[in-house]
């Protein structure tokens, strides 16, 4: 009987495409600073009205909005300011209140024991330290009570023209997802982003940061599939991709939806005065 010739040991198959997958090289700066740019040029298109969406007329109101909006919507600010500006216009004003009369308008806003204390402590301290104006100084905001850098750069950005970043939430998630930066601390990411764009940038590309994390790109489900930046975003496909199903997660915001061109806020009205659908959804 004729012996049989020993076979040969066959390489696995999965360990030969193992070793012919290249790991994936790192986005080079240059390449990733093109990339920020042009995504921000996108969303300037997009967004072309993009501005605060906290109601305000002068920089106290400003001020004292942005403190109250930690924790709850714009839109819930902008319902219970009115009544707090009203009987309180100035920091004088603000600064000698009850604080329980403070604290009952504030109330709809949430924290607003906090809030009160907040509201009152930085318009006694505009009053004492400042004449009862707001500083236009990063280093003087920043001393106010309730105050940190997010607050002062919105105040600096839309009361002042001085440019600033502001890293709120939606900033922040979007700037993780898009591999600007895998930084997590605000001052950090502030600094990180800054250095990818010019200083006069700063604040219209909060702007649009801002309102594209509130519209299109939300924390659960981003609408993928009807997002302007998707092919430069590195996490597309982690919200619905389909066009149809991604058109119908985009939220209607004060001051237009995404690709209107329409000064706000008759934006996000229709000529009836009803709230119209975004630009292409059929």
């Amino acid at each position: 009987m004729a012996e049989s010739k020993p076979r040969k040991a066959a390489a696995p198959k999965q360990a030969a495409k193992q070793s012919a997958v290249k790991p994936k090289q790192p986005e080079p700066h240059l390449a990733m600073v093109r990339r920020a740019r042009k995504i921000n040029r996108i969303l300037a298109e997009t967004y072309p009205y993009a501005h605060p969406e906290l109601d305000f007329e002068n920089p106290f109101q400003l001020l004292i909005a942005t403190v109250l909006s930690a924790q709850t919507t714009d839109l819930r600010v902008n319902q219970t300011t009115p009544a707090l500006f009203a009987k309180y216009p100035t920091p004088e004003d603000l600064a000698a209140a009850n604080p329980e009369g403070v604290e009952e308008i504030l109330r709809p806003c949430g924290f607003f024991r906090a809030k009160t204390r907040s509201v009152i402590g930085l318009s006694k301290a505009l009053t004492e330290d400042f004449g009862g104006e707001v500083p236009g100084k990063l280093e003087d905001l920043v001393k106010l009570p309730g105050v940190g850098r997010k607050t002062a750069f919105v105040v600096l950005g839309n009361a002042f023209g001085r440019p600033g970043i502001t890293v709120d939430t939606h900033f922040q998630r979007l700037v993780r997802r898009w591999k600007w930066t895998d930084e997590t601390d605000p001052d950090k990411i502030e600094a990180v982003v800054g250095a990818l764009f010019p200083k006069s940038d700063w604040t219209d590309l909060s702007h649009h940061v801002i309102w594209h994390g509130r519209r299109i790109c939300h924390a659960r489900k981003p609408a993928c599939g009807a997002c302007p930046i998707a092919p430069l975003c590195p996490a597309y496909g982690e919200g619905e991709t389909d066009p149809e199903k991604a058109k119908k997660l985009l939220k209607y915001e004060k001051g237009g939806y995404p690709g209107q061109r329409l000064n706000p806020p008759q934006a996000y009205l229709d000529a009836g005065g009803k709230p119209a659908p975004p630009l292409g959804a059929g």
